[in-house]
């Protein structure tokens, strides 16, 4: 088996996201913390592994890589059981659809780099947050009711196995529930957010249960 280091921050959700996938799939890795808060992300040495400055960074026997979407998919192929991802092509699609909703659409409107250049009123930074989870939610809200449409239902975020859908999917919720957002308009994606969470591995990703949680 690969040697796996992942660097992470404990309340990043696209670290949340990869720690999920690999408790998914069992791969046991070494999780080196960087302080986001404390600005390790921006230091020489971890620009050296990535170069975009964040976090995560999972280095495969040696090879770093980063973006927890290439991160998510090459474990996938990597370690292909069980998968993340449905084998019939529009299945695929519709499961890349609703991580893009998060992963492109949401995610980064909260982030750091993004919230630090806003304003430095607290409540200011938290109502955007706020506005953005809830515009992502309802876009995640929408897709799955179209799934239903097409006969796409079960306890997930896409139908009734675990996919890479529900990793970007609980950690946006635990933002969302950070920040205040009235979950009650999305009453799929909570109920898909609540049967993951239940699972083995999501518990193994939850961030307060990580070495470097801080209150």
């Amino acid at each position: 088996m690969s040697q796996l280091v992942l660097y992470t921050y404990w309340r990043s959700s696209s670290s949340y996201r990869v720690r999920f996938a690999l408790a998914v799939k069992k791969l046991p890795f070494q999780s080196i913390p960087v302080n986001l808060r404390e600005g390790e992300q921006h230091r020489d040495e971890h620009r050296a592994r990535s170069p975009t400055g964040y976090v995560p960074c999972l280095f495969v026997d040696g090879r770093p890589l980063v973006e927890s979407v290439a991160i998510i998919e090459l474990l996938d192929e990597l370690y292909p059981d069980p998968p993340l991802y449905p084998r019939d092509p529009w299945a695929r699609a519709r499961v890349r659809s609703l991580v893009e909703v998060i992963n492109a659409g949401t995610q980064p409107m909260q982030n750091l780099a993004v919230t630090d250049r806003l304003a430095s009123d607290p409540a200011l930074r938290k109502e955007w947050s706020r506005h953005f989870n809830a515009r992502g939610l309802a876009s995640f809200e929408r897709l799955m009711a179209l799934h239903e449409q097409e006969g796409v239902e079960g306890r997930y975020a896409y139908g009734d196995t675990l996919t890479a859908a529900d990793l970007f999917l609980v950690p946006q919720m635990y933002s969302a529930q950070r920040f205040g957002v009235d979950l009650s308009p999305y009453p799929r994606a909570v109920a898909a957010a609540e049967a993951a969470l239940a699972t083995d591995a999501a518990q193994a990703a939850i961030p307060e249960r990580q070495p470097d949680a801080s209150p």
